[in-house]
């Protein structure tokens, strides 16, 4: 087994609470870090899971769990939990998963998954629509789709993810969410290989040539999986598109590193929005 084998990994630290008397990670902690891959496995395939299995009628339950170890890991270590579906049978999904530091594995091993009744708990057949988007992940296929749109085309969607992070987690009052704007603005809403809107932004003209990117949402289970990027790259493109020369965007303090790392700048001081500290920052197009 080779780290190359894999295309997920999620990254953990070890923590103090991990280690046993013998200074080392205690054995059963690696089914807990495979199972936190596992999560971060179907994030990365942009799937929230509690809602994908409501609407493929079914769970995921594991049936089996096998591990070798090879070496210890130990406090403080930083670890690569590589996680890969390797099988598809009639109702079961086998997962090859492995434990590395660097480039040493330390533990290696297989999960096996059996699609089922939630209420039952009898095993039912694999749902096409995810074994299609199992091998496809695993062939390194695109998971979202963003599309742009009026607010005629899009608005019902992205309403219900701005409500639902702004409005509800944020606790913005919903008269500051609603402007006239938004009929004018191009909006962006990145959906999954299921038709589930999942994140959504906005594009509008400021002023004669500057473009100011607006209302980026993603939904709070999906956030880490690169839907932002996908929303901001293709806002950013369309802007480019309609020949704006700048853009421009008010961040919130905990988004700045988010839009810096796409090369936008800080611009001016901070100031506060909406009850949130926001930093104006630029991007030359």
């Amino acid at each position: 087994m080779n780290r190359d084998d894999f295309r997920f990994f999620e990254r953990l630290r070890v923590r103090w609470v991990e280690v046993d008397l013998q200074k080392i990670v205690f054995n059963g902690h690696y089914l807990m870090y495979f199972d936190t891959a596992v999560a971060g496995y179907w994030r990365a395939m942009a799937m929230p899971y509690h809602e994908t299995m409501k609407y493929l009628d079914g769970d995921l339950y594991v049936r089996k769990a096998t591990l070798e170890y090879l070496d210890s890991a130990r406090y403080d270590d930083q670890l690569d939990i590589g996680m890969r579906c390797v099988r598809i049978g009639n109702s079961s999904i086998l997962f090859g998963a492995a434990v590395y530091r660097g480039d040493t594995l330390l533990v290696s091993g297989e999960l096996v998954y059996v699609f089922a009744n939630p209420d039952t708990q009898t095993p039912l057949p694999v749902p096409a629509q995810l074994r299609e988007l199992l091998q496809d992940f695993e062939a390194g296929k695109p998971m979202l789709d963003v599309r742009l749109g009026t607010w005629d085309e899009l608005g019902r969607e992205a309403a219900a993810i701005r409500t639902q992070v702004f409005v509800q987690e944020q606790k913005i009052p919903a008269e500051l969410e609603w402007d006239a704007a938004d009929v004018e603005c191009m909006h962006a809403v990145a959906y999954n290989r299921f038709g589930m809107a999942l994140g959504t932004g906005r594009l509008l003209e400021h002023a004669p040539g500057v473009a100011k990117i607006g209302r980026m949402a993603v939904q709070q289970t999906m956030r880490g999986a690169d839907i932002g990027h996908a929303l901001l790259d293709t806002l950013m493109q369309c802007a480019r598109e309609r020949g704006d020369r700048e853009l421009l965007l008010h961040a919130q303090s905990s988004a700045v590193g988010f839009y810096a790392r796409a090369g936008f700048t800080a611009r001016g001081s901070p100031f506060e929005e909406a009850g949130i500290t926001h930093l104006e920052m630029v991007h030359a197009l």
